[in-house]
């Protein structure tokens, strides 16, 4: 009898372990360079405790539909159209070694690497403004279903599995270049050297079925949304931040945002515009490692492949 209270007890506490692991968020980043966080790594997919796996700014390097890390995908975020982020090109696959200067090959227009992989893996794509009819029409172009491409403006939300997604402003810009446009207007606006406007960029606050809520900034600068909605109305404990400087926020600007107007619970880079990393360990004096130092909260940098999972707190519970 003691043997078997002995056995009950280690299953039990089997039990326990498998049920907290399942509780938690995963992101993994998909990068150009495995083991890496490199000059223009954008993407990352966040998987919830039930399965549901969201695939934000795909850009440049995931290798199309194919890519072998994407696995199941059931909504694409786009935060806005610029190339590094809807993707007008993509690496080959993701390489080994040094970051280097990544190379990304295969042109991907005028359907974009967000269309492509939407389309070939039955997910819908979320995104605010005036994006979902520019997605809708390339969606149809390709044979897909434009009613996959979905509106979720300020202020409101949608749900994909046991994610709710709303969209929150960005101060940047969302021009859609000509290539993009293709046909005589996409030549006659690149011939006037002017974009195509998509709307207003935004951000993301997803809220996963574990109570995570997790805010994806999108290229921005500072806001008053980062405080009045993100920190107060919908108390973010995880941030995914870019601080590349020049096209968002800077190291100093973004540690602004975490340290006085968020405070989250833990913070990771993206977006950075630089090899950050050498052998996985963050290169000393990069934007990234300024921002690390300049940070009250912990920051995570997110080497590709590795996968990091966080508690519905926002603290990392492995992987980090």
């Amino acid at each position: 009898m003691k043997h078997l209270s002995v056995f009950a007890c280690v299953l039990m506490g089997a039990w326990t372990g498998a049920t907290a692991f399942a509780s938690e968020v995963k992101v993994t980043p998909l990068g150009s360079t495995k083991g890496e966080f490199c000059h223009l790594d954008r993407a990352m997919i966040f998987e919830d405790p039930d399965g549901t796996r969201i695939l934000y700014d795909a850009g440049r390097t995931v290798a199309g539909p194919t890519d072998p890390r994407l696995g199941k995908i059931d909504a694409v975020l786009v935060s806005h159209m610029h190339g590094d982020h809807v993707g007008d090109r993509t690496i080959a696959a993701e390489k080994e070694g040094d970051c280097g200067k990544p190379e990304f090959p295969n042109v991907v227009l005028p359907t974009t690497n967000s269309v492509q992989i939407a389309h070939e893996k039955g997910a819908v794509i979320v995104t605010g403004s005036e994006m979902p009819k520019f997605f809708a029409s390339k969606l149809k172009s390709i044979g897909g279903d434009p009613s996959k491409s979905l509106l979720v403006r300020f202020g409101a939300s949608r749900k994909v599995g046991g994610v709710t997604i709303t969209t929150v402003p960005a101060a940047h810009s969302n021009g859609v270049a000509g290539a993009m446009i293709g046909g005589d207007l996409g030549k006659h606006l690149d011939d006037a050297g002017l974009t195509a406007y998509a709307g207003p960029p935004t951000g993301y606050v997803l809220t996963f079925s574990n109570g995570l809520v997790a805010y994806l900034s999108g290229d921005t600068g500072v806001t008053a949304e980062q405080k009045i909605v993100v920190a107060d109305q919908y108390k973010a404990k995880l941030v995914v931040l870019n601080i590349g400087d020049t096209f968002t926020t800077g190291p100093q600007e973004a540690a602004y945002v975490v340290n006085e107007l968020i405070q989250p619970v833990s913070v990771i880079a993206s977006h950075a515009n630089e090899a950050a990393t050498k052998d996985g360990v963050v290169v000393g004096g990069s934007r990234t490692d300024q921002f690390i130092k300049a940070s009250k909260a912990p920051v995570y940098v997110p080497l590709s492949g590795r996968v990091m999972a966080f508690e519905a707190s926002g603290a990392c519970a492995s992987g980090c």
